[in-house]
């Protein structure tokens, strides 16, 4: 019998067809009644964001060898527990990297260049008032912008920002090479955050950086200053960032990433109207779904007995 293999979530047909033609495949949502009879014999895994693949799911999972992550973010997934069990983890490190940099743009695009589209003439002067209202206060090139976290996504975000003639500042645990980093200054978090018009958080989804972003340093920040996450929403405390808010109305937050999602619906950011909320759509390009639904072909090779091209590093 060939390998049976549960996708829970979202891939691309051809992904998805791909793989159908070299195991069994059954799509399956976690919290589906078929779901636990099916993991007693599944050899594989390929989920997404909002299956949690924890001790308890593998204790009940016996054959299972292989666990595919379409994306990025490992946050729902027990890397040390699945390898205590000797199952392989594997994902897609950078297949959104593009998508998620162009979403950090088009932010400071909506925050900083003002404008609506006309869907019908209008007289001279409303014409000449909307020029009027619509004068940005400030160019990016005017603008400091702070990178946190300078891993994939944060390089491409610090050499975009230099092209367009930004004063770039960035922080990382790590030393940075200035080539990696496109010539932006390597700065302390506390210097970064006072210093910036715009912060922009790219860290990874490691425990540690649970409220990362707390009201200690969201003090820190410029009374008008612009915070964008799109990396992880526990990275950013809400409530602190929600206070901080209501008291600086010339700020702004946007944020595509939440805990919990969706949203809760006493999310003490949904009433501010200098805080805007996408649903979590940095991957939300066609390439970028393309290119993370391809974690089939490691699962397979896995499966197959080959080394994983992109095994998860260690939780």
């Amino acid at each position: 019998m060939p390998p049976l293999v549960i996708q829970t979530e979202h891939l691309e047909d051809e992904a998805a067809s791909w793989l159908a033609e070299r195991c069994r495949l059954v799509k399956c949502p976690s919290d589906d009644a078929r779901f636990d009879e099916l993991l007693k014999g599944a050899e594989a895994l390929v989920v997404r964001t909002y299956t949690d693949v924890d001790q308890r799911m593998l204790a009940r999972a016996p054959k299972l060898r292989v666990v595919g992550r379409a994306g990025v973010g490992l946050d729902n997934i027990d890397v040390n527990a699945c390898r205590a069990r000797n199952v392989e983890v594997v994902h897609t490190p950078d297949a959104n990297g593009q998508a998620v940099t162009e979403l950090v743009f088009a932010f400071l695009l909506d925050a900083y260049r003002p404008r609506v589209f006309l869907d019908e003439a209008i007289a001279k002067p409303d014409w000449v008032s909307l020029r009027t209202e619509l004068r940005a206060e400030h160019q990016l090139a005017d603008l400091t912008l702070g990178v946190v976290g300078v891993g994939r996504v944060g390089q491409r975000v610090c050499r975009i920002a230099g092209a367009l003639g930004m004063r770039v500042m960035c922080h990382d645990l790590q030393e940075i090479p200035s080539e990696k980093r496109s010539g932006a200054t390597l700065a302390p978090i506390e210097d970064l955050l006072g210093a910036c018009d715009v912060v922009t958080i790219h860290v990874d989804g490691r425990t540690s950086n649970r409220h990362f972003i707390d009201a200690e340093k969201i003090a820190r920040l410029r009374p008008d200053a612009t915070l964008i996450n799109t990396s992880r929403g526990f990275v950013v405390d809400p409530g602190a960032l929600a206070s901080w808010l209501g008291v600086h109305p010339g700020a702004r937050a946007m944020l595509d990433v939440h805990e919990p999602e969706p949203i809760a619906p006493d999310s003490p950011l949904l009433a501010l109207s200098n805080a805007h909320l996408t649903p979590h759509i940095g991957a939300a390009t066609r390439a970028a779904q393309r290119n993370m639904s391809w974690v089939v072909r490691d699962v397979w090779g896995v499966l197959e007995g080959q080394p994983p091209l992109n095994p998860a590093p260690a939780g």
